[in-house]
């Protein structure tokens, strides 16, 4: 879907992605698995930080995905942010955002709630 690192927001990756054709649900929108995709992806990579070092030993996996839509994207940039709420021995729980021009007016957000165990 093209998305890419545009750099840290509050210590956490800041995705963004291009509108594409590939990304299109009904004309002139945003499809919503690719708004519902890319806040996954900035969940785990703000897990991925939240972890540092630890992040190596540690493999993650999702267990649930709850997502608000909450207006529709359109064919501009669109960016997103996860944020650690907490991160357990076993357990933790990401918040992730996407916006377009204004982050004050999401797209949509969603909580995850992931399993942290040691590789084995």
């Amino acid at each position: 879907m093209g998305m890419r690192i545009a750099g840290m927001l509050d210590d956490a990756p800041l995705l963004a992605m291009d509108f594409s054709d590939r990304a299109m649900g009904r004309p002139g929108f945003l499809h919503g698995g690719a708004i519902a995709g890319m806040m996954e992806i900035a969940a785990i990579m703000a897990l991925h930080a939240h972890l540092g070092e630890e992040d190596a030993r540690m493999r993650i996996k999702p267990v649930n995905i709850s997502v608000e839509y909450l207006r529709g994207g359109v064919t501009v940039e669109t960016f997103a942010r996860g944020e650690v709420i907490r991160a357990g021995r076993r357990i933790a729980n990401v918040r992730a955002e996407a916006w377009q021009s204004d982050r004050d007016k999401p797209l949509a957000s969603c909580w995850m709630n992931f399993l942290i165990k040691p590789k084995s």
